[in-house]
């Protein structure tokens, strides 16, 4: 995925609606997001652009740190939703 983090993330949670959407549930289901980063300094940027996103989810963001494994990502979404 090209650009910054902050695109990136817009990136990746609009990926995330549609995938909701096709389970039949939605963003305002969503119940936890948890958000893992290969570099913690991204955190600021993931947390500017979350609020936008999950209007009704007080915590945004968790500050977990991954290491880079076998995919090249620089961060994964970890997320629940009710039905």
């Amino acid at each position: 995925m090209r650009g910054d983090i902050e695109t990136q993330t817009e990136t990746s949670l609009k990926a995330l609606k549609h995938c909701l959407e096709g389970a039949g549930t939605s963003l305002d289901n969503v119940v936890m997001v948890r958000m893992y980063a290969v570099n913690s300094g991204f955190y600021n940027a993931i947390n500017r652009v979350m609020p936008s996103t999950f209007r009704r989810t007080r915590r945004h963001a968790a500050s977990c740190r991954r290491r880079r494994g076998r995919w090249s990502s620089t961060f994964e979404i970890e997320c629940v939703a009710v039905a």
